[in-house]
């Protein structure tokens, strides 16, 4: 019996050992990743997987221009001097934007990149279940002429996701004290990135007529705290709501060559779609333009009229 025990626990091991010696070869002969050209791709998302971990070109990238950007003009203002700050040697923040959904806080990231891409601005876009990887990130990009930007986009964490660790201790950290070419900017819906809830409030306490809150809300305040720069996003009133979706509306009619008027009739279409939806915001404004310049666009061809407003041959 023990002789048994013996062959099959060695027999384990040959298995094991021949197991990870077909991997390897297997992964000997699969080409590695190319290294990524920072002078020819302005984005990357890091990847990491069995085949290794790397730096991914970012091949399609929003078009959108700072000028596009309506009714948040404060916050641009931030970001932008802060950017200029970094791509010049000085001090700058980690940023935090946080707010409304779809008002404006990825599209203002890919918008300053498009801007400073001649200055040497790069971005690193790197997923909730990648941060463990910030340091190595952090590391490949130390020596590169260039200054990059990491991006966290839509972060939050729930209440049992010990993942935000990762990241609060990146920012409390001397990585970026010995990398000063990388930034973090991350957008959130959550102020604190993590959920809040009445009990913790009910934590808090008075001592000598100051008013202290409880260890679970500190913990969560701490995390958001770690960010230089917070910019706050709301949800747009309805006169800033219309005049978003008018420069959609004719920013895309002219992309297409079509001759499209904006008017009382376009108004209450844009006011019925944002009804639909229960938000007013950038996001809303863009796709309506979409749905309206597509959907007149397309009427135009069935009639036969060409998109420049002539006759079809």
């Amino acid at each position: 019996m023990v002789m048994k025990k013996a062959s099959r626990a060695l027999e384990r091991r040959l298995f094991s050992r021949n197991v990870r010696e077909l991997v390897r070869r297997a992964l000997a002969v699969i080409p590695a990743p190319a290294p990524i050209d920072w002078r020819e791709s302005r984005a990357a998302v890091w990847v990491d997987d069995r085949l290794g971990s790397g730096f991914r070109a970012h091949a399609d990238l929003d078009d959108v221009t700072l000028d596009d950007l309506l009714w948040i003009d404060d916050q641009k203002a931030a970001l932008e001097a802060n950017t200029r700050q970094f791509l010049a040697g000085l001090p700058a923040n980690n940023v935090l934007l946080w707010g409304a959904r779809g008002t404006g806080k990825s599209s203002l990231i890919h918008g300053l990149l498009n801007r400073h891409v001649a200055d040497g601005l790069r971005l690193v876009e790197v997923s909730k279940g990648r941060l463990a990887a910030l340091p190595e990130i952090v590391r490949r990009l130390r020596d590169e002429p260039y200054r990059f930007i990491l991006f966290c986009d839509d972060l939050s964490f729930e209440s049992d996701d010990a993942s935000y660790k990762e990241l609060k201790s990146a920012l409390e950290g001397s990585m970026f004290k010995a990398s000063p070419n990388v930034l973090i900017h991350a957008t959130s819906n959550r102020r604190h990135l993590l959920p809040e809830y009445m009990s913790e409030n009910e934590q808090a306490h008075m001592v000598q007529g100051e008013l202290h809150q409880g260890e679970a809300v500190e913990e969560k305040i701490s995390l958001s705290d770690r960010f230089g720069l917070w910019l706050s996003f709301h949800p747009f009133r309805q006169q800033a709501y219309l005049e978003v979706a008018e420069h959609w509306v004719r920013r895309l009619a002219a992309r297409h060559e079509l001759a499209l008027e904006w008017n009382d009739e376009v108004r209450g279409e844009a006011l019925r779609w944002a009804l639909a939806r229960g938000v007013r915001s950038g996001r809303t404004a863009q796709h309506f333009a979409r749905h309206w310049v597509g959907s007149q666009g397309l009427g135009r061809i069935s009639l036969g009229v060409n998109l420049l407003g002539g006759n079809s041959p």
